[in-house]
């Protein structure tokens, strides 16, 4: 007897391609609330959907017979039904039962080539976020890179999944990227040798002695156990000298939803973490804290940028609403859909948006994302260069619920005010001092946002004690 089929998955993330798609339509008939006008509109619905599965029907039999290379049933199809997925949103796409295993894989917390988070962009293969300490990782690979070539061939026609599929390959083999970077005259090329790519999802340490640090690099099965180690470890080591804790979300394009759950749960006694809201009022769901707080009430910065997406902007937006913790930063990516993973048996399965998340204050940051409590800026040149590219900037991303009812909505409530000693804010640069050192991931110090959120961290402990007031949701 066959095995039952793997429970569907809740999946954020920022994987997604745009191409062509086939659209099956119906059409509307009139709305009168008459049984035989209504049987006519329903037959006529049904005609039209008939016609156009006729029109694939064609389609396809002229590909079989005329396309100039023979061609395989199977691929045609699945391009058919890719192309009808990616056509809906960035997001929803098909996996065949490769590449379906090699998503379970990744899910799981290892999985075999570069270690890159990407999407798709104009046809070619944009990096979201190098994943840290991966063959990507130490070759310099960057967020906001496309990727145009491939072992010299060029990635303009392969969909997502086929370029995906050519990056990953057994350890010790070789690739070579062929790269196209903004300030850059001339393409990048670079040779990687694939390895077991096994990301430490939590990176700690302290922070001269005082500040936890931990960054997560994404939300899959081993996330919320990492951190939950991260964390004793630190209060081993420092005792009772740790004065604050930054959770450092920057570049973390998201993963499980049941994860993110956790991690911000770990953070809040009570209240709402987030919520969901189907096609189908009755598919709502809602995810609620559980009394403890593995950092027993330690002040929190949160430190977010616009490669933070889905996952990560589920915990920061718990976190902020609840006012347990302060978001540092600059905007987020903005990506508040929910993706589901439906295995179809023996066929691999489909990655479908079934539902828009929402903060505990009934934000939907979809295209919008998380508005830092504090910005802070990476480096000057941040402020004048142009942003990277968001959610909102994607072909096809679902729009905001404000912008797509049909009658204005009242806006959340605003969120409660940081409530911080006097004096503590102004003591926050926004961008570093002109001829400042260039980041270096090796060196802290050359950590602009870090170094801010240690020191607002610090400034608050040394204040004098104030009641703590949360917002209750």
């Amino acid at each position: 007897m066959a095995p039952p089929p793997p429970p569907r998955r809740r999946r954020l993330g920022t994987f997604g391609a745009v191409t062509a798609a086939f659209i099956a339509g119906a059409v509307v008939g009139p709305v009168i609330a008459l049984p035989t006008i209504q049987a006519w509109a329903q037959d006529g619905g049904r005609a039209e959907t008939y016609r156009l599965l006729n029109l694939f029907g064609d389609v396809f039999e002229r590909i079989r017979a005329e396309y100039v290379e023979p061609v395989t049933d199977r691929d045609v199809i699945e391009n058919a039904i890719n192309g009808m997925l990616q056509g809906l949103d960035p997001h929803s796409s098909y996996m065949n039962p490769r590449s379906f295993r090699d998503m379970q894989v990744q899910t799981r917390g290892e999985f075999g080539g570069l270690g890159i988070e990407v999407t798709q962009e104009g046809g070619y293969v944009k990096v979201i976020s190098p994943i840290d300490d991966t063959p990507a990782a130490r070759a310099g690979v960057k967020p906001g890179d496309l990727i145009t070539h491939l072992n010299g061939q060029s990635t303009q026609g392969l969909t997502l999944q086929e370029a995906v599929e050519q990056m990953r390959g057994e350890r010790g083999t070789a690739i070579r990227l062929t790269i196209r970077r903004e300030g850059e005259s001339r393409p990048v090329e670079l040779s990687l040798t694939r390895d077991v790519i096994r990301p430490q999802v939590a990176r700690f340490r302290l922070e001269g002695n005082d500040i936890a640090y931990v960054r997560l690099s994404s939300f899959n099965e081993q996330t919320e156990g990492a951190l939950r180690r991260a964390i004793t470890s630190m209060r081993n080591q420092a005792g009772t000298n740790l004065k604050g804790l930054i959770l450092d979300l920057r570049n973390n394009p998201g993963g499980l939803l049941d994860q993110a759950v956790q991690v911000a749960d770990d953070f809040l006694d009570q209240g709402e973490i987030v919520s969901t809201r189907a096609r189908r009022a009755e598919d709502a769901q809602r995810w609620n804290a559980r009394p403890g707080d593995i950092a027993q009430g330690l002040p929190m910065v949160v430190l977010v940028n616009a490669g933070s997406a889905s996952a990560s902007e589920i915990v920061a937006g718990a976190l902020q609403d609840h006012r347990r913790a302060i978001v540092m930063g600059v905007k987020s990516f903005g990506k508040g859909s929910v993706q589901t993973v439906m295995p179809i048996p023996g066929q691999g399965a489909i990655r479908l948006t079934t539902a828009r998340y929402y903060t505990p204050s009934g934000r939907s940051i979809q295209a919008t994302g998380i508005e830092p409590d504090i910005e802070v800026l990476a480096a000057r040149a941040e402020a004048n260069a142009p942003g990277r590219d968001r959610e909102a900037d994607l072909r096809r991303a679902l729009r905001n619920d404000g912008e797509r009812a049909a009658t204005p909505q009242p806006p959340p409530p605003p969120l409660p005010p940081l409530n911080l000693p006097a004096g503590v804010l102004d003591r926050v640069v926004r961008a570093p001092a002109e001829g400042a050192a260039a980041f270096d991931p090796t060196k802290p110090e050359t950590d602009h946002q870090l170094q801010q959120a240690a020191q607002l961290l610090r400034a608050i402990a040394a204040a004098p004690a104030q009641p703590q007031r949360r917002a209750q949701r």
